[in-house]
């Protein structure tokens, strides 16, 4: 200190800067000991991205029209051997004998079987079935039950239920999810936000990846979620609280929102 202000040590130069510049380099290197500790210890966040979207189509092509298609129907016959592969019955708007795969011999009712669906081309086979089957060796009605054809129950055909054809209820066509592809639009996010890390996870420094699968409906509302991927510590339950919470323009199919399957991956990383 007798340096810095000229006093005693007559041998030696007063040189002020020196200590000037000691004494900002240790403030610096103090400040440095205590905030990289909390910066290596915040709370990491995880990064999100999508990923490939299914892209199988419905075979039941559907036309343009100006309302969403929807409906379906199913049947069966409680089989252990899935419906075989055929063509679909006359469509009606009233339907009194359901379809099947048996032929039979002088009928006690003559009456064609119908399912009840709009007027759609469908391709012309020798034997009733289900489109979508890929079973063709023996002729059966399906799994499902309520007479019909299919896995689902009713008197159509399908894995629905009711009297049309398809996933959905009620008669109709279709009601099924579509997939990204083909004619029908991507759902754009408008609110995504990203999971949080759990305190489990955190503290153990895991990381690693959630894939989330999900039907964005027409609404843009996210439902039916699913993990197929799951990677525990508490991260799955973070991923669906916060997948809940998101939402979408919808998919679009001819210009109408229509209900689609996604597939989204969540990465969660320590950085």
């Amino acid at each position: 200190m007798p340096t810095l202000f000229g006093k005693g040590y007559g041998n030696y130069d007063v040189r002020p800067n020196n200590f000037v510049f000691s004494f900002l380099t240790h403030v610096l290197a103090g400040v440095l000991i205590i905030v990289i500790p909390i910066l290596l210890t915040k709370n990491p966040e995880p990064k999100i991205q999508a990923i490939s979207v299914f892209t199988e189509l419905s075979p039941y092509v559907l036309p343009v029209s100006a309302k969403i298609a929807g409906g379906g129907g199913g049947g069966g016959e409680n089989l252990k051997l899935e419906a075989s592969k055929g063509a679909l019955p006359k469509r009606s708007d009233m339907q009194i004998t359901p379809p099947t795969t048996h032929i039979e011999v002088d009928p006690k009712l003559a009456v064609a079987p119908t399912v009840v669906m709009p007027p759609i081309p469908m391709p012309q086979m020798p034997i009733l079935g289900d489109l979508k089957s890929a079973q063709t060796m023996i002729a059966s009605n399906g799994t499902g039950s309520g007479a019909g054809i299919g896995s689902g129950g009713g008197t159509g055909v399908g894995m629905g239920y009711g009297p049309g054809v398809g996933q959905g209820q009620g008669g109709g066509i279709g009601g099924g999810l579509y997939r990204v592809g083909g004619g029908v639009s991507a759902p754009r996010p408008l609110y995504d936000p990203e999971p949080e890390y759990s305190e489990e996870a955190r503290k153990a420094k895991y990381q690693g990846t959630v894939v989330v699968r999900c039907v964005v409906g027409p609404d843009g509302r996210v439902r039916d979620i699913q993990i197929p991927r799951t990677l525990g510590m508490g991260l799955d339950e973070k991923v669906i609280q916060t997948v809940k919470t998101w939402k979408f323009e919808p998919a679009k199919k001819d210009g109408q929102a229509v209900a689609v399957m996604i597939a989204v991956e969540v990465n969660f990383h320590l950085y």
